[in-house]
């Protein structure tokens, strides 16, 4: 039996694995080129809201207990976490999203809820996570249980020599499990003042200029979104850009039109056609668990996956 286990990578998902692989009773060292809060986890906005994850099956079971999980978390007024009434519109007539059992007060919004132009609309209650605050809430977590974080670079799984290795490197995986399946989805957002009127609203049309829009409010300020870009790696915020997500985001709080801009803010979400969560035996015996590829749901999915991860390890060891 092996009881010390390597996470590559410190974002989300690898925090995430190395706290529950630590509660499982194992020991466990992280090794990861970035760390916090230089990660493209930090940057997310972020919200639970299943975007850009497949297969839509197996991301519902994975988002369903991240759900569950973060309402006991914002509970703990050190993680971040708070549970935001949040209203997704639409142009036309929606069928029920495929996430709808996840969320347990979910409903559709009334013609009174609705601004002008849109016909239909969701009504959720959903954790908002304030990624610099979270981030810190779990490396103190991890630290607590006994983890070591190392700052470490490598560029190929032949330089983690430990029998188990859990992958989450996210689009880093490219080069360190050579899966020519990932590629980048830019996200750029723009952080603000939060405004009198603040609400999470979400207009989840992708418009010809690669844009959805979305209002995010936090604690102290204001996430405004975002680019859906694929296969677009600058990470150069452009200013342009920003002002059509500031225009798209007035039009539904007006109150953005008084906000101060703090910040422009890029990341490259791991974009593919199916989250990699699998194990992997290589020829020298040691053993691959990976779990990278989610798309804009890293956060969304993070401790479902980190679960399976756990019993993908535990079924090694058997």
């Amino acid at each position: 039996m092996t009881n010390h286990i390597l996470v590559l990578g410190a974002g989300v998902s690898g925090l995430s694995c190395g706290i529950r692989l630590l509660e499982a009773g194992y020991a466990v060292s992280i090794w990861a080129r970035d760390l916090p809060p230089h990660t493209t986890s930090n940057i997310a906005a972020a919200i639970w809201h299943p975007y850009k994850v497949y297969p839509i099956e197996l991301a519902l079971q994975w988002g369903g207990r991240t759900f569950a999980i973060f309402q006991q978390l914002a509970a703990d007024p050190t993680s971040g976490i708070q549970l935001t009434a949040t209203i997704e519109l639409f142009k036309h007539a929606e069928p029920d999203p495929w996430w709808r059992s996840a969320v347990p007060d979910f409903r559709r919004a009334s013609a009174a809820e609705l601004p002008p132009g849109y016909t239909d609309g969701f009504v959720f209650t959903t954790p908002v996570i304030e990624m610099g605050v979270y981030l810190r809430f779990l490396l103190a977590r991890f630290a607590a249980l006994g983890g070591t974080l190392i700052e470490r670079t490598i560029t190929t799984l032949a330089e983690a020599d430990q029998p188990i290795v859990v992958n989450c490197t996210g689009l880093g995986a490219r080069e360190v499990a050579a899966d020519p399946a990932l590629f980048p989805i830019r996200g750029q957002i723009v952080r603000t003042t939060r405004p009198a009127d603040a609400r999470a609203v979400m207009d989840e049309v992708e418009r010809a200029d690669n844009v959805v829009c979305y209002v995010i409010p936090r604690s102290n300020d204001c996430i405004i979104g975002g680019t859906v870009q694929p296969h677009n790696e600058s990470l150069v915020a452009d200013p342009a850009t920003a002002a059509i997500l500031l225009d798209y985001a007035t039009a539904l709080v007006p109150g953005l039109a008084d906000a101060t801009v703090l910040e422009h803010l890029v990341g490259l979400r791991p974009g593919r056609a199916a989250v990699r969560l699998e194990r992997e035996r290589l020829a020298d015996g040691r053993v691959v668990i990976h779990n990278y590829g989610h798309g804009g749901g890293g956060v969304t999915l993070s401790w479902g996956c980190a679960e399976d991860v756990v019993r993908l390890v535990a079924e090694t060891n058997e």
